[in-house]
This record gives structure tokens, C-alpha cells and sequence, in this order.
């Protein structure tokens, strides 16, 4: 089943429940996500996409149909 925006917001608010996040999509397949948390301070680009696709736990693997495509911003705040 196809994953909504709420959902992935609540996926991603318990590993960064202080972060600024906005997920923006109505396919329920292809969604975009922006992440701003101070975590991400010190941290590479890779580094902090690899922290929000942790905190998908799993929902991003295509063959179980919940999100095939998620476009990612990740950011430490300014």
C-alpha cells in the first residue's frame, strides 16, 4: 500500500523529533522530503541521507510497494 505524506513525516519525526520536516507528494509513491536537524551538523551528504533512510526502516524498498522514489533535502539548521 502506498505510503502518504503523514506517514512518512511520523516515520522520520521519531528518529528527529526536533527537526524541521516537510514531505510534499500525492502519488503515495514518488514524494519528495526535506529534513533540517542539527544532527546532521558535521555530516556529509551521504551521512545524512543515509540517517533519513534509516529512519524509513525499510519503507523504501520498491518491492514492497510503500515508496518507490523519495527525493531527499537534508540539511543542518542555518
Amino acid at each position: 500500500m502506498p505510503m502518504q505524506a503523514h506517514e512518512i513525516e511520523d516515520l522520520l519525526r521519531q528518529s528527529f523529533p526536533d527537526a524541521t520536516i516537510q514531505v510534499h507528494g500525492d502519488d503515495g509513491v514518488h514524494m519528495a522530503a526535506m529534513v533540517v536537524d542539527e544532527s546532521f551538523r558535521g555530516k556529509n551528504r551521504v551521512q545524512q541521507q543515509r540517517a533519513v533512510y534509516a529512519a524509513l526502516k525499510g519503507k523504501m524498498d520498491g518491492s514492497q510497494g510503500e515508496l518507490h522514489a523519495l527525493a531527499l533535502t537534508t540539511k543542518a539548521p542555518d
